[in-house]
């Protein structure tokens, strides 16, 4: 397979650099390897992350480093990477995940079936500490009407799984920042614009959590990020009344009154569940 494609990546000063060259490599040897890897260097970074990211260009001639002076953020830095990219397939890849190395190859033969698609993402698995030790599992719908029905309660895409179309993604603005939403925020613009979503229904990428990751997951200013969202479905005709009360409910319950403890049982055991049909 000759398709050429960009990998984009960031990392920042809380990474770890052990986990940034297992995620490197995990991209770096796919049976179908990018033409070019991004790495944008978000804000100044400890000496071991800086000396790892050397390390690490030494060994990968195709990785292509972007230092930003200050830190950007999520949607900065993957606006970022994205500009700097040449080629138009863009596949997305977190910095402490693993990419299963069948990765590429399978989103590219979704591309090559199905031209008119513009994103092309799958399934995760959640883990902590070990890759063996799977604690969760999150499965998306696998056609685009589905995805576009289910957009409408929750986020229909894993963004550390997906492969996009650059020219696509500039059409409708690129990432804009949202408070940990901007993914959400993008697929919901790229369906008010007619372009075509596709979950591969296999695991794509092994994603590490914790406890940190629920708890950025809840509080007051989660919560309004995803209230702000809400708003803006309903504003643009993508939820009735009823849905936006029901999800803006939803997520107070669990974001604001819930304790972490008890956050992190809910998403593992009842946000981790087969993907279902969403009415209006």
């Amino acid at each position: 397979m000759n398709t050429r494609f960009s990998v984009c990546m960031s990392v920042y000063k809380n990474d770890k650099a052990e986990d940034l060259k297992t995620a490197m490599h995990s991209v770096a040897r796919q049976t179908c390897k990018p033409f070019e890897i991004i790495l944008v260097q978000d804000g100044p970074v400890p000496r071991e992350l800086s000396d790892t990211i050397d390390e690490l260009c030494r060994e990968i001639s195709f990785l292509k480093i972007v230092r930003l002076e200050q830190n950007a953020g999520h949607a900065g830095a993957r606006k970022a990477a994205m500009e700097a990219a040449s080629c138009n397939l863009i596949a997305v890849m977190d910095s402490d995940d693993i990419s299963i190395e069948t990765r590429f190859e399978k989103q590219l033969k979704i591309f090559e079936m199905y031209p008119e698609i513009s994103v092309v993402g799958g399934l995760i698995h959640e883990f902590i500490g070990d890759i063996s030790n799977v604690v969760g599992k999150r499965d998306v719908p696998q056609f685009d009407s589905d995805i576009k029905r289910y957009l409408k309660a929750r986020c229909p895409m894993n963004l550390v799984t997906v492969m996009y179309r650059k020219d696509d993604i500039e059409a409708v603005g690129g990432f804009i920042d949202w408070f940990c939403e901007e993914d959400y925020y993008l697929w919901i613009r790229l369906a008010l614009n007619g372009y075509k979503f596709y979950n591969i229904q296999e695991n794509l990428v092994n994603v590490r959590v914790g406890s940190e990751m629920y708890k950025r997951r809840g509080g007051w200013k989660y919560f309004v990020s995803e209230a702000r969202l809400q708003t803006y479905m309903l504003k643009k005709g993508v939820i009735a009344l009823p849905r936006y009360f029901y999800n803006t409910f939803g997520r107070f319950v669990v974001q604001v009154a819930m304790p972490n403890s008890l956050r992190s049982f809910i998403f593992q055991k009842l946000f981790r569940t087969k993907s279902t049909s969403v009415n209006a």
